[in-house]
């Protein structure tokens, strides 16, 4: 398949041949005649296929029924612009289009409605194009092709319809009613809204278009009707609604919210569901005919102190999705302004409830949306005055909780703050004259997933969609994603009038709701595939956990967690049994004190007494060895003097260590072990994550085979099981293996601990950086980190090696498995808890081992532990 790159390379070749060819479409054939009576063409029409010439009459015939195309007149030397007025095209309204039979010669449409447009003479051109000054019986017409003067007259029959009829039925929208002199088509104002929907465009950038496309070098002489636009807009797009839901053909008005789409997918009663004959709510499961609805507020939607407040003429006030104005404003002026300290972390939402800027009527908006599929509420958007505050959101709650509800007892709602929010929402409801909400409806609270990550730790538990039962997979985050599109007309609707900004609003969260119901049966095919796979990925870990469970646990988590969820309602602590208690496990330090503590205890003979600590010792000075390799690999032999006399210091105190725990070998390995055997040159797996670059290794380093960082040092791991039998020391194996077994758990808690390190240096350091000197700094830090999981990495794998010598039983082999180099990847999102994507990863086995997590520094683990948790509590 080719690129796009490929066609411009295929191009290239041919850019003369096209550009010859777009000049002589500037000239005129040679014959230069009509296309229809074959007379002396001098017109071209622009917009008709091929450009053909016409004679004066044939051109005029032509257009009558195509009044906006663009014509260019041959004046002996090129084309320029005209127009058809030029040619005496006049627009006939009524009787096919033909004169009415009873126009007279008396006109006077066009007196005084709309004042005229006075040019200067001066400053008109001289070239000849379109009419810039107003004559006697032209209209200004406002069409997607540009703005026309042409003259347009009326049937004058004794019962034709008013002139603003007539020409409405024609498809032209007149801009007044009386004598209209200005009209925009139908296709200019559909043209209009959808450059609006989809691009932001504002009246002002889109009227200014229509002027450089009818003169692109006189501008600001075409007549300047954006005024009118931004009127007759709002007149066109509230009869577009009316008709789309159907009050056409209905006598009756609309009440609030029915000028709104919603959400064809969840459950309404009378509309997608029936609650009555066979089927009940006793009988079904709760999750069925349960609601989802998600609150957010948008800051982005601001909006001015309008100029003349008493002077605003509302078309659709709450008939949409923006609440109706009166009983709102009551509302808030009785609702209690009450500051609520946060319980939970310092919740922007909750504490900077109150802000508020003088110079703004609404500072944002906020409202409803289904949860699960991401359609606005209709009748659930409300202004914001100072901030947002708990009695804006009850409204919107309250609002939601009542479109198309009956019968409906059961809806989640996920909320940023609904941790603090929902704990008195009931008892504000009551208080309330303009709340209302069946006692029926419960109300189970449930923050987003990405959220309840900047919560305390007990939320998690208490709110995530994961612990939800019968929610399915929602994020509860959907609502972010739905303000995007509102946001595009946000800058433009600032200053607005208030019904203007609120038609404004509703329109698009109207289109919102409509792409979301075209596109939404092959977004839930694609999600019924993605859970299919998602169940039998699920159903074999949980036959792992069922197969391993005990019985009894399984019982008694099943109450448990009937209990929980049936209380979480009241008493969301109960929800806090689902919380991972890690049992920490034992560093080497801790076995060899357990180990020492144990000897003392059973009398153990002198040369027994001190062999936990001999054995530790031999661990230390490996992991020593580790670490004087790793660096002296990576020096290699070009190394300044400055690193050669560090390395040298090292190997004299590493050679001293080991002479010692040499000679201590004597003492607890007996008379069958003989110092001066010749021991094997030490294998090292040294794992290099794959960020590493290579070069910074070399092939060959400053190493001999006598080496400190090579020598063998006598532990049992290293002689064999067998020798040690014959040396009388096979009691030490097991004592090897318990320190052993805390090597390994400090050496994965430390790789841990830098794994989250590097990903957190990504995003806080890495990116942030602007400069290069910035860039360097970030650079080096990371290669320290990543020095450092090498380091553990290896210590790991060395340690893991020298278990399997040991003989290990089946239980150490399925806990301390292989470290594979694609496992010390790491990526932004495990740091990061706004990442994508996460609660379909899988995560590597050593961040499951039952260790504790924590730190020194536990903000720096605590990201990943959240951004972690979440695949492993969802499968």
């Amino acid at each position: 398949m080719q690129s796009q790159n490929d066609y411009l390379r295929q191009w290239l070749p041919r850019q003369e041949s096209y550009l010859h060819h777009l000049l002589d479409r500037e000239a005129p054939p040679e014959d230069r005649r009509c296309i229809i009576c074959d007379q002396d063409g001098v017109y071209k029409c622009q917009d008709c296929l091929g450009e053909p010439l016409y004679c004066t009459g044939c051109c005029r015939n032509q257009h009558r029924c195509n009044p906006f195309h663009w014509i260019s007149q041959w004046n002996g030397q090129f084309f320029e612009q005209s127009c058809l007025a030029h040619v005496g095209l006049v627009i006939h309204l009524g009787h096919d289009g033909k004169q009415c039979p009873a126009l007279t010669d008396r006109w006077d449409l066009f007196e005084g409605d709309e004042p005229e447009d006075q040019l200067d003479p001066e400053d008109l051109p001289s070239v000849s194009g379109p009419e810039f000054q107003p004559k006697e019986n032209t209209m200004v017409i406002v069409d997607k092709s540009g703005v026309h003067r042409l003259e347009v007259r009326c049937c004058d029959c004794p019962n034709a319809m008013s002139p603003d009829i007539q020409m409405f039925r024609h498809g032209f929208f007149p801009a007044s009613f009386n004598r209209p002199k200005t009209v925009f088509t139908f296709r200019v104002l559909d043209d209009f809204l959808l450059d609006n929907l989809e691009c932001g465009t504002s009246a002002l950038n889109y009227y200014s278009k229509l002027r450089r496309m009818t003169s692109s070098m006189f501008p600001h002489l075409v007549p300047d009707r954006y005024r009118e636009l931004m009127r007759v807009a709002r007149q066109w797009r509230q009869l577009k609604t009316m008709k789309w839901h159907g009050f056409g053909h209905r006598s009756d008005n609309p009440n609030a919210g029915d000028l709104a789409l919603f959400c064809p997918a969840c459950p309404q009663p009378g509309i997608n569901i029936s609650l009555s004959g066979d089927e009940s709510l006793d009988e079904t499961p709760s999750w069925k005919y349960t609601r989802s609805f998600v609150m957010d507020g948008n800051f982005k939607a601001e909006h001015l102190h309008p100029i003349k407040p008493f002077d605003e003429v509302w078309l659709s006030d709450g008939l949409g999705f923006m609440v109706g104005k009166d009983r709102y404003k009551k509302h808030l002026a009785e609702a209690a302004d009450t500051v609520e300290k946060s319980s939970c972390n310092n919740h922007r939402a909750v504490n900077q409830a109150n802000a508020a800027r003088h110079k703004l009527e609404s500072t944002g908006i906020g409202g409803v949306a289904c949860a699960r599929h991401g359609c606005f509420v209709p009748h659930s958007m409300v202004d914001f005055q100072k901030g947002e505050r708990q009695m804006n959101m009850d409204y919107a709650l309250c609002e939601a909780a009542q479109h198309n509800m009956e019968g409906i007892t059961r809806a989640v709602t996920f909320y940023d703050i609904n941790c603090q929010y929902n704990k008195h929402l009931r008892v504000r409801v009551d208080r309330s004259r303009f709340l209302e909400m069946v006692p029926e409806l419960t109300i189970i609270p449930g923050i987003g997933l990405w959220h309840v990550h900047g919560h305390q730790d007990s939320c998690y538990v208490r709110y995530a969609s994961n612990f939800i039962e019968g929610i399915g997979r929602i994020d509860g985050e959907i609502m972010e994603t739905l303000w995007a599109r509102l946001n595009l007309i946000s800058p433009a609707a600032r200053g607005m009038s208030s019904p203007h900004r609120k038609e404004c609003l509703d329109y698009q969260m109207n289109d919102s709701n409509f792409c979301k119901m075209i596109r939404m049966k092959r977004t839930l095919c694609r999600k019924f595939k993605q859970a299919k796979n998602g169940i039998a990925e699920s159903e074999k870990a949980f036959q792992r956990l069922d197969e391993a469970a005990p019985a009894d646990s399984k019982t008694e988590w099943l109450a448990s967690e009937r209990i929980a969820q049936s209380s979480r309602i009241n008493n969301p602590a109960a929800m806090d049994v689902y919380e991972i208690n890690i049992k920490k496990a034992p560093s080497k330090k801790e076995i060899e004190l357990r180990l020492l503590e144990e000897g003392n205890a059973q009398n153990a003979a002198p040369a027994r007494r001190s062999v936990a600590t001999w054995i530790s010792m031999g661990l230390a000075i490996e992991e020593a060895q580790i670490a004087l390799l790793i660096e002296v690999r990576r020096i290699g032999r070009r190394s300044t003097e400055t690193q050669r006399l560090d390395i040298a210091r090292q190997r004299d105190r590493l050679q001293g260590q080991i002479d010692g725990f040499t000679q201590s070998a004597l003492t607890h390995l007996g008379e069958g072990f003989d110092a001066d055997d010749d021991p094997d040159d030490l294998t090292l797996d040294i794992l290099d994550d794959l960020d590493d670059d290579p070069a910074d290794f070399s092939e060959t380093s400053d190493t001999w085979t006598n080496s400190p960082e090579l020598t063998v040092i006598p532990l049992p791991s290293n002689l064999g099981v067998d020798r040690c039998r014959r040396c009388m020391a096979e009691d030490l194996i097991p004592l090897e293996m318990s320190l052993r077994e805390g090597q390994a758990n400090d050496a994965l808690h430390n790789l841990r601990i830098h794994l989250c390190n590097k990903a957190i240096l990504f995003r806080t350091t890495v990116r942030q950086a602007k400069s290069q000197a910035l860039k360097t700094r970030a650079w080096s830090q990371v290669t320290s980190v990543q020095q450092a999981v090498s380091l553990h990495a290896s210590i790991y794998t060395k340690t893991r090696k020298q278990m399997m010598q040991l003989e290990p039983g089946q239980d150490q082999l399925q806990k301390y498995k292989p470290l594979l180099r694609e496992q010390l990847k790491i990526s932004t999102a495990v740091g990061d808890p706004n990442a994508r994507g996460q609660r379909n990863e899988s995560l590597a086995w050593f961040w499951s081992v039952e260790v504790d997590l924590g730190g020194s520094d536990h903000s720096w683990n605590e990201e990943c532990e959240f951004g972690n948790s979440l695949p492993n509590n969802t499968i």
